[in-house]
């Protein structure tokens, strides 16, 4: 059976996405949930959660813009990674978002870290699908993070900033320390 798909709102975001949120993301590269709740309402997010059958699988936010797409979130449960999942959900997101710019930030492969082989096969992953390192690098609260992309053209730091800003007049942070 594939995996089946379903949009995510506030009024029907249940525990389980909840807690793979809160679980699969260093709690420095999290929205609060009831913020992330707001913005899912406010913003033009994809949130779509994936099933294989009845069984939650994971699910993906992506901030669709005009110039590129954003990969904002992509989780799959802990005890179903390695299995292929991850695997058809981004193939099934590349199919939707087909011939548009995409880019994605993720924890870089190359900073010291406790979890070095999580991050260099997370990386693997995207470069096998289509993705390719930008040489765009931000730092917030001491996580590195690459920007990635899919399509046509470049990703300069102008973008980050244009982006953030545009997350800025919705939600930000008073902690983080972006250097």
């Amino acid at each position: 059976m594939g995996v089946i798909t379903r949009q995510i709102t506030a009024a029907n975001a249940d525990e389980k996405i909840k807690q793979l949120y809160e679980t699969a993301f260093p709690e420095g590269e999290q929205i609060p949930w009831e913020d992330l709740m707001r913005l899912v309402g406010e913003m033009p997010l994809d949130f779509t959660a994936y099933y294989d059958g009845k069984e939650f699988i994971g699910f993906t936010i992506v901030y669709p813009r005009k110039s590129f797409n954003w990969y904002w979130y992509f989780a799959v449960r802990e005890e179903l990674r390695g299995k292929g999942y991850g695997q058809q959900i981004l193939t099934q997101l590349i199919e939707h978002y087909k011939g548009q710019t995409c880019v994605l930030d993720v924890e870089s492969p190359t900073q010291v870290c406790d979890n070095m082989e999580q991050r260099r096969k997370r990386h693997a992953f995207y470069l096998r699908n289509g993705f390719r390192d930008t040489n765009v690098y931000r730092t917030y609260n001491d996580i590195t993070m690459t920007i990635m992309m899919m399509g046509e053209g470049t990703f300069t730091m102008q973008d980050w900033d244009d982006i953030t800003n545009e997350l800025k007049r919705f939600w930000w942070p008073d902690d983080i320390k972006e250097e």
